[in-house]
């Protein structure tokens, strides 16, 4: 399972709704930086053939079958940080992250 916080889901709801149209918020990794793996985060507008989906605080997360070995159990916030925002993965898979937050191994 892979869940939303609340303060997550508003700002994709909210974005979703500027943007006028998508499903809801598709993550993934893939292969990057000095640890091995790099999230990937899109919105997606559509749910493919293999995909996961799950629901959190009304927003739907799309995951292909590939990365969700990797999520599984991941909780994704929305952090604000002085001036700097975004999202912030707490993967429970984790066993290293390299040194910039970029990449991380399981």
């Amino acid at each position: 399972m892979i869940t939303l916080t609340e303060r997550a889901a508003n700002h994709v709801s909210d974005f979703l709704a500027k943007r006028g149209k998508g499903v809801g918020l598709r993550l993934g990794v893939r292969t990057s930086g000095c640890s091995g793996l790099a999230y990937r985060i899109e919105y997606a507008d559509a749910v493919n053939p293999g995909d996961q989906t799950f629901e959190s605080h009304g927003v739907k997360v799309v995951v292909d079958p590939k990365s969700l070995q990797f999520l599984e159990g991941t909780e994704l916030d929305f952090t604000r940080e002085g001036l700097n925002e975004g999202f912030k993965f707490n993967n429970p898979n984790v066993k290293d992250e390299c040194g910039c937050g970029e990449s991380f191994n399981v």
